[in-house]
């Protein structure tokens, strides 16, 4: 599974451990405690909060989240359509 691949599917994982919506921060802080070793061990350490960006933009052109401007700013949800990653 590609680096962006796996991105998507962390940032998935952390919205629904937070009840489906949570802020970008809050995001960005769940995927570290869950796969910090994951992180350091690769280049993806580097640019991983980039790339988590990207994924949630494509995980919104996939119907997975809502779209940016359905909710207050900066706070991700879950859109409960689209075809599931997990």
């Amino acid at each position: 599974m590609s680096h962006k691949a796996v991105l998507q599917q962390w940032v998935l994982e952390a919205l629904a451990a937070h009840g489906g919506k949570a802020e970008r921060l809050t995001v960005a802080k769940h995927i570290w405690h869950a796969h910090q070793r994951e992180l350091e061990g690769t280049e993806l350490f580097y640019t991983w909060q980039y790339d988590m960006s990207w994924a949630a933009a494509e995980l919104r052109k996939l119907g997975q989240l809502k779209p940016a401007n359905a909710g207050p700013s900066g706070v991700w949800a879950l859109s409960g359509d689209g075809p599931s990653l997990f």
